[in-house]
C-alpha cells in the first residue's frame, strides 16, 4: 500500500465508524502559532453531520501561545463580542492517528460565520492563496521542511512544575548521525516514523542532530499545502508519543545559550503542470533555469520582507549565532551550508533551494506562503541572481543582512509592499499586531539572567 493510499476518503471513514475501528474525529484548524486546535467529535456525529462544518470562537486566531486574548486587532476583540468562525472540514485531508487509538483527523478551513468567506489571515487560507498566484503563471511547488527538536529526561508535568529549570537532554552527546546514540532513542522514534507513516504522511528518516538530544525529522517533499499539513501533524505527534512515554520535547529554536539551536530549513521548487521540473535547464549555469534565477533573486531580495515569519518570536533570534550552522547573511551558495540560502542538487533535476533561515518554532502556512510570494514577485519583476557566495558566508563583509531581533522583523513586515500586495493591509497588519504583543509581553517580564546578574552589583 503506498503512502499517499493511506489517507482515507469520508467513505472509508463512514465504514471505519460503522464497523467500530474510529470513535472519535478530531477536527482541527491550524491557528497563528502553528498549532492544531479544535474538537475532539463522537464519530458517528461526524460522519452524519458535523462533516459539513462546525464553529469557534473567533479569537483562535488572535490569541498568543498562552491563548490570551490580546487587544489591538481588527478581525476580532471583546468590542467585537468575540463571535463565532466556521471550521469548515476539508475532506480531502481526512487520515487516521495511529498513535491515538481509534482516532481520526481532519483538517478545516476557517470561514466567516456570515459569508462563508475564507478569513484571510488564515495560515491555510495565506498559503492558498499564493498556491493560486503560482498556478495563474504556470507553476505548481513542491516544498519539504526539515523539523528539528530536543528531547528531555523528565516529562512536561515534570518541566513545568520544576519551572522549567535544570533541563536534561535525554543523551549527554553530540549525536549528529550517531548510530549508536539514536539507537538508545529509537523507543522514541520508531514510533514516530511508522505512526507518521501509517497517517499517509511520507517519512523519509530520523537522525540525530548536531546537539545533545536533538534529532531531525525527514519528510518527503510534496506540494506546498500537503507539505505544511504534514509539518503541523508531525509536530503534533512527536508531542504525543513523547507525553506518551513520559518525556518532553521542545520546538523551541534556542532553549539554552550554550546549546546550539533548532531550525525548520524549507526546500523548494517549482514545477510546470506537466510535471516537469521548470527549476531545471541543463545549459543553465549549475543547472539553474531562467524562472529558478528570478525566484531565487526575489527570496534574496524579499528576505527582511518575510523574516518574521520565518522567525517570529523574541527567542526565534538568539539561534543566529556565528558558527552553528544558523544563517546570519542573505546570500545564497551552491550546497554551503553558512548561507541563508543554499542550492542543493545542482546540474540534476533535483534542484532546488533550501531556505536555511526558518527556526523550528515557525509556523509552516506562513513561512512557506511568505517564501512564495517573494519567488513570485522575483518572476514577475524579472530579477537578475547575484554571484553565488563562497567559502565561510559568517565572515563575508559585502553580504546582505537580516533583521536580527523580533523589533526589526517587524518594522520589515509592516513597511513591506510585496506583502500588503501579496496578501492584503488586513492580513500584514494583523500579524504585525501579533508580533508587537509578543515584544510588549518580553519588554514588561523580568528575567532569571537580569536578577542573577544585577541583584547584587547593581
Amino acid at each position: 500500500m503506498s503512502v499517499s493510499s493511506r489517507s482515507l476518503s469520508f467513505e472509508d471513514l463512514k465504514a471505519r465508524v460503522d464497523d467500530g475501528s474510529v470513535d472519535t474525529v478530531l477536527v482541527c484548524l491550524v491557528d497563528m502559532q502553528g498549532r492544531l486546535m479544535g474538537k475532539r467529535f463522537h464519530a458517528r456525529h461526524f460522519v452524519d453531520s458535523a462533516w459539513d462544518e462546525t464553529h469557534c470562537c473567533n479569537y483562535l486566531l488572535a490569541t498568543d501561545f498562552e491563548m490570551y486574548t490580546v487587544s489591538g486587532y481588527k478581525a476580532t476583540s471583546w468590542e467585537g463580542g468575540y463571535g463565532d468562525y466556521v471550521m469548515k472540514p476539508d475532506l480531502a485531508t481526512i487520515r487516521m492517528t495511529p498513535w491515538l487509538e481509534g482516532t481520526a483527523m481532519v483538517l478545516c478551513d476557517v470561514l466567516d460565520h456570515h459569508t462563508h468567506e475564507e478569513i484571510a489571515h488564515s495560515p491555510r487560507a495565506m498559503l492558498k492563496k499564493q498556491v493560486a498566484r503560482l498556478n495563474k503563471l504556470g507553476f505548481k511547488a513542491m516544498t519539504a521542511t526539515e523539523l528539528e527538536f530536543f528531547y528531555f529526561e523528565k516529562s512536561f508535568d515534570e518541566i513545568r512544575k520544576d519551572k522549567y529549570r535544570d533541563l536534561e537532554p535525554i543523551s549527554g552527546t553530540n549525536q549528529d548521525y550517531n548510530i549508536q546514540q539514536t539507537t538508545r532513542e529509537e523507543y522514541l522514534l520508531r514510533p514516530v516514523r511508522n505512526h507518521l507513516y501509517n497517517a499517509g504522511i511520507p517519512v523519509e528518516n530520523t537522525k540525530g542532530e548536531a546537539e545533545t538530544g536533538q534529532e531531525e525529522l525527514n519528510i518527503r517533499y510534496a506540494d506546498a499545502m500537503d507539505c505544511a499539513d504534514y509539518h503541523t501533524i508531525a509536530k503534533q505527534a512527536i508531542k504525543d508519543i513523547a507525553w506518551q512515554q513520559g518525556h518532553a520535547v521542545t520546538f523551541l529554536p534556542k532553549w539554552h545559550h550554550e546549546k546550539v539551536g533548532s531550525s525548520s530549513h524549507i526546500h523548494q521548487s517549482l514545477w510546470t503542470e506537466d510535471g516537469k521540473p521548470a527549476f531545471y535547464d541543463p545549459d543553465g549555469r549549475f543547472g539553474m533555469s531562467e524562472v529558478m534565477g528570478q525566484y531565487v533573486a526575489g527570496l534574496l531580495k524579499y528576505a527582511p520582507d518575510v523574516m518574521y515569519f520565518l522567525a517570529p518570536y523574541v527567542n526565534s533570534y538568539k539561534r543566529f549565532q556565528k558558527g552553528t550552522f544558523a544563517p546570519t547573511k542573505t546570500v545564497w551558495s551552491v550546497d554551503n551550508r553558512t548561507a541563508g540560502f543554499r542550492l542543493c542538487g545542482d546540474g540534476t533535476k533535483a534542484i532546488r533551494m533550501e531556505c536555511r533561515v526558518g527556526g523550528s518554532d515557525l509556523n509552516p502556512y506562513l513561512a512557506i506562503a511568505t517564501q512564495l510570494s517573494a519567488g513570485i514577485k522575483g518572476i514577475e519583476e524579472k530579477l537578475s541572481l547575484p554571484e553565488p557566495q563562497e567559502g565561510d558566508v559568517y565572515s563575508a563583509e559585502d553580504a546582505g543582512e537580516m533583521p536580527m531581533n523580533l523589533r526589526d522583523a517587524r518594522e520589515c513586515l509592516k513597511a513591506s509592499a510585496m506583502l500588503r500586495e501579496a496578501f492584503g493591509d488586513d492580513v500584514v497588519d494583523h500579524y504585525a499586531r501579533a508580533a508587537e504583543w509578543e515584544l510588549e509581553e518580553f519588554d514588561r517580564i523580568v528575567t532569571d539572567y537580569e536578577v542573577a546578574r544585577g541583584f547584587e552589583r547593581a
